[in-house]
């Protein structure tokens, strides 16, 4: 017998689409995927996955813009 956990895997349908849209809501608030991703118990990829079904708008990514030394 496997010690693996069962794979975490949403069939299409109104559960998924729940999930989505719940997502989707704290993403346009301001939440990160990966913070998304360890709320949830999911993959970062499964999360983003998600977030692009339900047509959630992705930011650029975070970070300090380079100097340019002159």
């Amino acid at each position: 017998m496997s010690n693996r956990t069962p794979a975490r895997r949403l069939t299409p349908g109104p559960d998924r689409d729940k999930l989505a849209a719940d997502l989707k809501k704290k993403y346009d608030a301001g939440a990160s995927i990966r913070a998304l991703a360890e709320e949830t118990g999911r993959s970062y990829g499964g999360v983003h996955r998600l977030l692009q079904d339900a047509g959630a708008t992705f930011r650029s990514r975070g970070g300090a813009p380079r100097r340019t030394e002159s």
